[in-house]
């Protein structure tokens, strides 16, 4: 039987929820939906989504990408965020180089930054021509 979800919920963890609030609102941009009565921080991200903000110790936060915006132009969309206060990482490792933030991977382009707790964020933007 497959999953029938009528919304997604991604949840992140954050030891200092007002700070990431002013954070996912003032520089990401996101729509804040207020907060639920367990506490949970609630964001409308689109597509019927909600980014929710818990609670947690410092330290409670993955060392991965927790999640990627799809955005229709990566380069504007990096010095959007940069003009509100976002710090993206540049990366030479082998097998991921970036320039100017950027790194193509596959059918992508991606670039990373992190949120005020930690959290590892990510743009990416499809390459058509590479779908």
């Amino acid at each position: 039987m497959p999953l029938d979800a009528v919304a997604v919920t991604m949840i992140l963890p954050v030891a200092r929820p007002e700070v990431a609030r002013s954070f996912y609102t003032d520089v990401l941009g996101l729509p804040y939906r207020g907060t639920a009565e367990d506490g949970k921080i609630l964001f409308d991200v689109g597509s019927g989504a909600t980014l929710a903000l818990i609670e947690k110790p410092a330290g409670a936060q993955a060392e991965h990408t927790a999640i990627s915006f799809e955005v229709a132009d990566i380069g504007a969309s990096i010095k959007e965020l940069e003009g509100r206060g976002a710090v993206f990482a540049d990366y030479d490792l082998p097998g991921l180089k970036t320039v100017e933030h950027v790194c193509v991977l596959g059918a992508e382009k991606a670039a990373w930054f992190q949120d005020p707790d930690g959290n590892i964020l990510c743009l990416h933007e499809v390459i058509p021509e590479r779908r």
